[in-house]
């Protein structure tokens, strides 16, 4: 971000400061939101204001009058707002904020952040030349006014807060978080932010994280393979219509995660225009699986963290720092997935496992640890085989080594479609994040390589894809029917794609406990956490990135 801060700092980003300098840099400076039931109650509240004009014009306080939605700013104060309603009576004007619920019990009338944006306003309108002494909140739960005077203690608190929250916006780093406070239980940005998460892992506190993030996302992709398939838009559906315009499936848009378009699908302006303004991403991937582009509308305005992982990227130490831990976790969880699963575990094998897991975390340079990932790589696939239970009278599932491009047999067709997935969720994930998924640590940038997403993906490789390969295998939901041979290349059709994908998606929505902080959450929230855990890092919240290694 530029050194200096935007011209006019809006007055409900000093009421965020107050509760919270972390929430008010995550929300001004780093332009992240995420809506929850207090925000959305919010919003209901604010519904006639919203609803009206965008400005109001103000009048001489001689005679009572009223305005809504007025628009104010100040040069001096560097602050603006939109008063919800203002009030002249007695020669004097009084601003008056709606907040949802109700008036608190407190001497003040009000906690201190509303107290402060009240206050803010009534500083706008004195800059306006108007008198303005006191102002009003408006509780809609309770629907009672709270009056809140302008006295010069509140006045100079208000004032300290802006200068305060102006010069931590200059700020690189986002302030820490709250330890232990109740305030993150309700604050809607808490699965961004990872206050307990965070403050475990700098060793700021030992308490065990409070289970603030949603274990799951109700909202889940929308996959389209259809041929010839039209994605458009209905009120707030998604509608899906074949070639001959006959509908086939629709959707919520409130629903729906992602858009995966599989091959010659067509999305139709509205409805790309609809998903952009919601934020929600659409994937375009080829037949074969292979990632062809994302749309995110305008992306993430995270302008620092791509500084920082540009310069780190650029910095061949903590490149193979992070390359390490990448190909360290990788290396464990294959040998996890061998141990739990393996008929008859290799005991030379894990050892030889653990012994690669341990010199990549000691590897001297890049090449080093590529030649120690490409032996350990050996090591595990040799022994994959042994996961996949026999079926008598079918030998496409026979499985002798890793190979492709193209993938040579029905397993290894399965393995690349499945990794080809986990590139697209982390490609997709890192967007959200704000990173720039090209620019990788362990993957070197190489033009139309996505090194970040394969970057990240490398540690659920064994706790994703090739577990849902193993999965759909040692259950019968592939059959050999469900390939099609092309030269030499093998590949899944329509069907065995639609047989894949639901596995998928039942793998992703997995719960399980997170070994670092206790919970239980689902595959595709542990991607995300792990995504804003290395941003953490590369922001210098955190000394090292925490890998994501099951036991």
């Amino acid at each position: 971000m530029s050194d200096e801060t935007p011209q006019f700092i809006p007055a409900r980003m000093i009421n965020e400061f107050s509760y919270c300098p972390r929430l008010y840099f995550l929300e001004w400076v780093d332009t992240e939101f995420e809506d929850n039931h207090f925000t959305a109650d919010g919003r209901f509240a604010h519904r006639k204001v919203d609803d009206g004009e965008p400005t109001a014009p103000l009048r001489a306080p001689d005679a009572p009058w009223k305005a809504r939605s007025v628009e104010l700013s100040s040069d001096r104060l560097g602050v603006s707002g939109k008063v919800d309603l203002v009030e002249s009576s007695g020669g004097e004007v009084r601003p008056v904020d709606t907040k949802r619920g109700v008036a608190p019990d407190l001497p003040e009338g009000a906690f201190e952040p509303e107290r402060v944006q009240l206050c803010l306003y009534g500083l706008l309108l004195r800059e306006q030349g108007y008198r303005c002494s006191a102002g009003e909140l408006y509780f809609a739960a309770s629907r009672t006014r709270v009056e809140v005077p302008f006295d010069d203690a509140l006045i100079t608190r208000t004032l300290d807060l802006v200068a305060q929250a102006r010069e931590v916006a200059r700020g690189r780093v986002a302030p820490p978080p709250l330890v232990g406070s109740s305030k993150c239980g309700g604050c809607s940005l808490a699965p961004l932010c990872l206050p307990d998460e965070v403050n475990l892992l700098r060793g700021a506190t030992q308490e065990v994280p409070r289970p603030m993030l949603p274990a799951r996302d109700d909202a889940q992709p929308l996959y389209v393979q259809e041929l010839g398939a039209r994605i458009g838009v209905s009120g707030h559906c998604l509608e899906v219509k074949d070639r001959d315009r006959k509908k086939i499936a629709d959707a919520p848009l409130v629903e729906v995660s992602q858009v995966i378009a599989w091959g010659n699908v067509q999305v139709s302006s509205q409805a790309i225009r609809e998903l952009a303004a919601r934020g929600i991403p659409v994937a375009w991937l080829s037949m074969g699986g292979w990632l062809s582009g994302v749309l995110d509308g305008l992306g993430h305005g995270h302008v620092a963290l791509r500084q920082a992982q540009y310069a780190a990227a650029a910095s061949a130490d903590r490149s193979l720092a992070l390359a390490r831990a990448f190909v360290a976790t990788k290396i464990l969880n294959c040998r996890t997935l061998l141990r739990r699963n393996h008929p008859e575990s290799d005991t030379a094998g894990l050892r030889d496992l653990q012994l690669e897991a341990d010199r990549a975390l000691e590897a001297p340079s890049m090449e080093v640890l590529l030649g120690i990932e490409g032996n350990a790589a050996r090591v595990y696939f040799q022994a994959f085989g042994g996961l996949l239970e026999p079926t008598e009278g079918v030998s496409e599932f026979d499985f002798t080594t890793r190979n492709r491009r193209p993938p040579k047999d029905a397993v290894n067709a399965l393995l690349s479609f499945a990794y080809s997935m986990l590139t697209k969720e982390l490609a997709v994930t890192a967007r959200v994040v704000g990173f720039d998924p090209y620019l990788g640590f362990l993957h070197q940038p190489r033009h139309g390589r996505l090194s970040l997403a394969l970057d990240l993906m490398e540690e659920f490789r064994p706790l994703l894809a090739d577990s849902v390969v193993v999965s759909v295998i040692n259950t019968r939901a592939i059959e050999p029917k469900d390939f099609v041979r092309r030269g030499v290349g093998v590949t899944l059709n329509a069907e065995g794609r639609r047989a894949v994908l639901r596995a998928w998606e039942r793998r992703m929505s997995d719960q399980v406990i997170h070994p670092l902080f206790g919970y239980r959450v689902s595959y595709r929230r542990i991607l995300e956490m792990q995504t804003r855990l290395l941003a953490r890092h590369l922001l210098g919240e955190l000394p090292d990135y925490p890998g994501f290694r099951t036991r």
